[in-house]
């Protein structure tokens, strides 16, 4: 078994297409070394990078988080449980808080769809005049803890 890939053998191993590859590189989540040619060869603890980005971005985690979740296992060897088990412990206040704001969401939503905008008091979604704008970005009613 050879032990470097290139860029369209990873590509099938993965499920991940050429340009999904590339892209990841681009915004620094792999790091293939070079041929002399230019040519990328991907060593096969790369496909456990790519199978972790897959996972993270399946959770909603963003490619910046997931980048610095990355950045703690050395490139160049296959990671290890321990690297593993670190990764997953940083992530655990990130992934519950999301949990959370998710089942709030799915919690609110039958209300938001079936309502018609006909309760504007009930409403979670109601912000006349923007009033929220003051506290932050985003969508301050729904995202907030309740």
């Amino acid at each position: 078994m050879k032990r470097e890939l290139t860029i369209g053998e990873v590509s099938a191993r993965s499920g991940l297409s050429v340009s999904a590859l590339r892209y990841y590189e681009g915004k620094g989540l792999i790091a293939p070394p070079r041929t002399s040619g230019g040519q990328r060869r991907y060593p096969r603890a790369e496909l456990r990078r790519l199978a972790f980005i897959r996972v993270a971005q399946r959770l909603g985690l963003s490619l910046r988080r997931i980048r610095e979740a990355l950045a703690e296992v050395p490139d160049g060897r296959a990671p290890t449980p321990a690297d593993w088990s670190a990764i997953a412990a940083g992530m655990q206040d990130e992934l519950t808080e999301r949990i959370e704001t998710m089942t709030r969401l799915r919690d609110n939503l039958d209300g938001c769809i079936g309502c018609g905008c006909l309760s504007m008091s009930a409403c979670p979604l109601w912000n006349p005049d923007d009033a929220k704008g003051a506290e932050g970005p985003g969508a301050r009613l729904v995202e907030a803890r309740t």
